[in-house]
């Protein structure tokens, strides 16, 4: 079934919204009838439970509210862990539409139906996302292309569906703490799903870093079709390649090399071009056996203003010499303190340097596919409640965020051993 229309959408959220709240009142009346420890018990199996009846409909409705699961699952702070992780299964699990609702889309797009403009159109999906869907196609030149096509009506269910998400999970009792922050994330959410959906934008974007990779011969960035694209249709030339799953069974050192040129790519782009692909979905990525890959979606590229990439340079490099000062400055050039709060101990910064530093450490390798860092950090965070006024979300930085998480992850999947320490010796000289 295609995505559904407003009124269903409501409904939908509704739903949603009192069964969490449902689940969640029969836990606060244990909670008050003295039976805390009961709770304790139970909670980690209900939020569990509610947090599958998230994702479930974040699915089914697609667009802005599952792009938002997508992001929120990886703000643990705000989210129950095991709500978090039900919803991280939205970024690899998204359901396909029927195919005559992408081809209703290409004709409205492009004036013609799929048969008629490409000599073979694939009518299964080679790939679905929260806001649109991937068919392969060849083009009447013989050209093998992907053709990326929007749901109908996403771009208009923007504001809406973040209303929607925002008052479900406040009135469900979700959210941990601090609402504002919540509110604040779902504004810059909606500043960048306006991108994402503008496929004007995004060709523009694979313009922008296809040149840049040009001098970069372990990356394939893909040549847009522009007579076969449009605002809510985007094709692009096919890159093949094979999926991570595949990836996982190369040699170790082909695995250590694509662990490698996957944080080259990053840490070029971000000091090279100013300008990051920030969607590391793994489905985005296609490899090869001899260590190069082709990189797909460029609807999230975070472009990064002097002030912002001045201080991610000040936080890394502040960090890699222990200079605190520098990386005090650093935080509040990307927005990162909040100007109301304490100010921030030493101390804390050096806790979290000690605990990230093994991944840039130059004398050898750090071993992915054996890390324990992403449970470190979880364990960490409680530790410093009481210094969490010193801090605010850089809500600006959140594809950054999206984009650094992601990469470890891959490299984590890849189980890749990688010398950060080398890597950004190479990119900052």
């Amino acid at each position: 079934m295609s995505p559904p229309r407003k009124f269903g959408r409501w409904l939908k959220l509704a739903g949603m919204t009192t069964s969490v709240a449902s689940s969640y009142a029969g836990v606060r009346f244990l909670k008050a009838l003295g039976f805390s420890e009961k709770v304790q018990e139970m909670l980690p199996e209900t939020n569990a439970r509610i947090g599958a009846r998230i994702a479930r409909t974040l699915g089914e409705l697609k667009g802005p509210v599952m792009k938002l699961g997508q992001m929120a699952s990886l703000s643990t702070d705000l989210l129950p862990r095991e709500i978090a992780e039900q919803l991280a299964k939205l970024r690899k699990d998204a359901p396909a539409v029927p195919y005559k609702v992408i081809a209703k889309q290409v004709e409205a797009e492009l004036g013609a139906p799929p048969e008629e403009l490409f000599r073979w159109f694939d009518t299964a999906p080679y790939a679905a996302a929260s806001i649109g869907q991937v068919h392969r196609a060849t083009t009447e030149d013989g050209r093998d292309v992907v053709v990326k096509v929007q749901y109908p009506g996403v771009d208009a269910s923007v504001g809406a569906d973040l209303s929607h998400m925002r008052f479900a999970l406040r009135a469900a009792g979700v959210l941990r703490k601090r609402p504002e922050v919540f509110d604040r994330m779902l504004e810059e959410l909606s500043a960048r799903l306006h991108e994402e959906l503008d496929y004007v934008r995004e060709a523009q974007n694979v313009a922008l870093l296809g040149a840049f990779h040009a001098a970069h011969d372990f990356v394939r960035v893909p040549t847009v079709v522009a007579e076969r694209s449009a605002a809510r249709v985007l094709t692009l030339t096919f890159e093949g390649g094979d999926p991570i799953e595949v990836a996982q069974t190369y040699p170790q050192e082909v695995r250590d090399r694509l662990g490698e040129r996957l944080m080259l790519l990053l840490f070029s782009e971000l000091f090279g071009a100013a300008a990051m692909h920030a969607d590391p979905n793994p489905a985005n990525f296609a490899f090869c056996a001899d260590g190069t890959f082709a990189l797909y979606d460029f609807g999230a590229v975070k472009r990064f203003t002097p002030e912002e990439l001045g201080g991610v340079r000040a936080v890394i490099s502040g960090a890699l010499g222990e200079d605190y000062a520098v990386v005090d400055e650093g935080m509040r050039a990307v927005g990162a303190l909040n100007p109301d709060g304490p100010p921030v101990d030493p101390a804390i910064y050096k806790v979290w340097r000690d605990l990230v530093a093994p991944v840039f450490d130059a004398k050898e390798p750090f071993n992915y596919g054996a890390s324990r860092l992403h449970h470190k950090i979880l364990v960490k965070f409680p530790e410093f409640k009481d210094a969490a006024r010193s801090f605010r979300l850089p809500v600006g930085l959140m594809l950054a965020q999206r984009a650094f998480v992601g990469l470890y992850g891959n490299l984590r999947n890849l189980g890749a051993r990688v010398n950060g320490g080398e890597v950004l010796a190479r990119v900052l000289g």
